[in-house]
This record gives C-alpha cells, sequence and structure tokens, in this order.
C-alpha cells in the first residue's frame, strides 16, 4: 500500500523519467526535431516566445476565458438542472431538444459562432460554455432523480413548502454530483477554449497552435498544448479543493 507522502514522491521521479526519455530517445532514435522537438528546444521556444511572442498575455487571455465559460456553463449547467429536476413536465418537453445539442458537435458550432459574433472573445466563450454545461445539467439533473424520496415525504409531513424541501433536502443530496459535474467541467473547459482559440481568434494559446503549425514550429505548438493542460490542471485541482471543503461531511477512503 501506497502511503501518501510516497505518492508524491513517485510521481515526481515518474515525470523526471518522462522528460529525460523525451530529451534524449528521439534524437537518439533520429527523429527530426521537427517532428518530435526535446525538452531543452521547447524550453529554448518557451523563452523566445515569452520575449517576442507576448506569450504572457495569450497565456491570460486563455485561462482568464476559461474560468469565465466554466463558471457560466457551470451555473447554467446547475440552473437548468434544478429546474428541470423540479418539473417532471418540463424534462420531458425539453429533454429531446437537450439531447440534440448535446449531441451536436461543438467544433462544428464555433465557425458558426464567427459568422455570429465575429473575430473576437465571444465565439470561444459561448463555445466554452456550452461544451461545460451538459456534464453538470446531467450530473445535477441525474441527482435530482435518485434523491431518497424518504426524506422527501418526510419534509412534507412536517409542512415544508417546496422551496424548504429543495434547500434542505434536494440541494444538499445534489452536492457531490454538482461537485463531480464542475470537476468534469473544468477539464472540458479549456478544451472548449482552445476550440474556439483555433478556429477563429486573434489571440490566446490555441491561436499560438495555429500560428506555430503555419510556421512549421513545432515546439510553439507543444508549449501551447503543455501550458492548456497546466491551466486545465489548476482548475481542476481548485474545484476538487472546494469539493474537499464543501463536503467534509462525506467520510473519505482510507489510503
Amino acid at each position: 500500500m501506497w502511503h501518501g507522502a510516497a505518492l508524491p514522491g513517485a510521481s515526481l521521479a515518474l515525470l523526471a523519467a518522462v522528460l529525460l526519455a523525451w530529451e534524449f530517445l528521439p534524437p537518439a532514435m533520429g527523429v527530426p526535431k521537427y517532428i518530435i522537438p526535446p525538452v531543452s528546444d521547447l524550453l529554448a521556444e518557451m523563452g523566445r516566445m515569452w520575449r517576442q511572442e507576448d506569450l504572457a498575455t495569450h497565456l491570460t487571455s486563455t485561462a482568464t476565458w476559461a474560468v469565465v465559460g466554466f463558471v457560466l456553463g457551470g451555473v447554467f449547467g446547475a440552473a437548468f438542472g434544478y429546474l428541470l429536476g423540479l418539473s417532471p413536465t418540463a424534462e420531458r418537453v425539453l429533454s429531446p431538444y437537450l439531447l440534440a445539442l448535446q449531441i451536436a458537435p461543438k467544433v462544428a458550432f464555433a465557425p458558426l459562432f464567427i459568422l455570429w459574433f465575429g473575430y473576437n472573445a465571444w465565439p470561444k466563450l459561448v463555445v466554452t460554455v456550452l461544451v461545460v454545461f451538459f456534464p453538470i445539467l446531467v450530473n445535477v439533473l441525474q441527482s435530482m432523480r435518485v434523491a431518497d424520496r424518504d426524506l422527501v415525504n418526510l419534509a412534507r409531513a412536517y409542512s415544508m413548502s417546496r422551496g424548504q424541501i429543495f434547500w434542505k433536502v434536494l440541494f444538499p443530496a445534489s452536492m457531490p454530483n454538482l461537485m463531480a459535474g464542475l470537476r468534469i467541467g473544468a477539464t472540458l473547459a479549456v478544451i472548449g477554449i482552445t476550440v474556439g482559440e483555433v478556429v477563429g481568434s486573434q489571440v490566446g494559446l490555441g491561436y499560438l497552435i495555429t500560428y506555430g503549425q503555419g510556421a512549421a514550429n513545432t515546439a510553439m505548438v507543444f508549449d501551447a498544448i503543455v501550458l492548456l493542460t497546466v491551466i486545465g490542471i489548476v482548475m481542476y485541482w481548485a474545484v476538487a479543493a472546494v469539493e474537499t471543503r464543501v463536503l467534509h461531511y462525506i467520510p473519505r477512503a482510507v489510503q
């Protein structure tokens, strides 16, 4: 059994091994740098991008809009999930349309949003909101469906109003599902913002991926992907930290 203190050390050791293999194996196997650039080239390109390509602005733009899209998608997804959960009739009426919108590939909407809103922040924001919206909606709606009916009936026996039943019974019971949906949404927000920036944007890490591809600068593309991954990890950890505080009453598995 792993001890808690050993896990970070093992992860760092694995990361070091991967980076060493990335640095030395491709050149040893004759792989050209324009196919897989070594880590040293990635670091050098990162420094050049910081000095000459205004990397800080691109990084800040992507991180900011990813967070904004995640928050808006989370709010809308949770709100719709609770509303549909409280109204079975509305769920039956709207479910086919929500399902169709969920199945439709969000990447295909990006060019349409550019035609509607132009080359600005709105297309990538709307794509991000859509990508985040559905996992949270589904998780919240599912939690409302499987809520303990005995507790609901007990609350009714005590003459609680529908609002009281929601806030005192249904809402607390939905928190584990809501937080699980938010964790998923945090990672999907990075995907959504990247799609929007790749398809049509003049700023952001997604734009740098497109620019690096056009310039045959593989190191730039790798660096942008790494930074996008870091943004996603930070957002996921932030949601996980909030979840730990919100769901402190749930026993944790023994490590």
